[in-house]
């Protein structure tokens, strides 16, 4: 298995394909394995990079030291183990945070980016209170706490596709406890990211599915205002997880926006 160390920490990554390197960031408390539909369609146009953050997936579980500029630190040390300098960088939901993050301190590495479900709002008080109490949760309760796939997915999804929302709940419920509490902690310090993306001078698209609950279409439209160079792509039949109910349009829809970037 590919991994390196970094900051403190064994990172793992998958790596396919030729092309221009496009490096995809996942949700929580997923797993660069939600990027499967992507990896296996884009490797014949890109070079697929999908690592699995801090504390997820494969990669190593500290028991200290998440935010958001430390994951975005690790991918930094990513792009230079792979000696890349300028990449296309996506993120789905907290990996769109991991962006952002990522654009305030190396936004020069940054060719084009696009941004999955996710918001460039901070917290409201309420759901970092929310986020607090699913520390304490996990904590007491593993986390199986936080394997809900409900929100994740349209409602079609959960009927028709039993194995797709399977899968994401094993990987949820794989998730180190500890890389858990140190995601949530990092989400409830983010700051606002809407003066980021209006200083991010590159080619954006952003993806959101219209059924999303948790960063819903709004979300999408705002960021959209904000980025100087934006396209939005809205997709029926998705809620949170759109490349995953929906990859043959997301797929698609990369490949357009990425080949009218010079």
């Amino acid at each position: 298995m590919p991994t390196f160390e970094t900051n403190g920490g064994t990172l793992y990554y998958e790596d396919v394909g030729h092309g221009p390197p496009l490096v995809l960031l996942h949700g929580f408390p997923l797993s660069s394995d939600m990027w499967q539909p992507q990896r296996t369609a884009l490797q014949a146009d890109f070079r697929v990079i999908t690592p699995d953050l801090r504390g997820m997936g494969r990669s190593g579980v500290p028991v200290t030291g998440y935010s958001m500029d430390v994951y975005a630190a690790d991918v930094a040390a990513l792009l230079n183990h792979l000696q890349l300098e300028r990449v296309l960088l996506g993120g789905m939901s907290m990996g769109g945070y991991v962006v952002f993050a990522f654009l305030r301190r190396y936004r020069e590495r940054v060719r084009g980016l696009i941004l999955i479900d996710t918001q460039a709002a901070p917290d409201n008080e309420e759901t970092r209170a929310k986020r607090s109490a699913l520390i304490d949760k996990v904590r007491s309760e593993g986390a199986a706490a936080i394997a809900d796939t409900s929100k994740m997915f349209s409602e079609d999804t959960q009927r028709t596709n039993p194995e797709l929302v399977a899968q994401m709940t094993s990987i949820m419920q794989a998730t180190a406890v500890d890389g858990i509490v140190g995601a949530l902690t990092a989400m409830i310090e983010r700051p606002d990211a809407t003066a980021v993306l209006q200083e991010t001078d590159v080619p954006a698209l952003v993806v959101v599915g219209r059924e999303d609950p948790l960063t819903p279409p709004d979300e999408a439209h705002a960021m959209q205002a904000a980025l100087p160079h934006a396209e939005l792509l809205v997709l029926d039949g998705a809620a949170h997880a759109a490349n995953l109910e929906q990859p043959d349009i997301v797929n698609q829809a990369i490949r357009a926006w990425a080949a009218k970037i010079e």
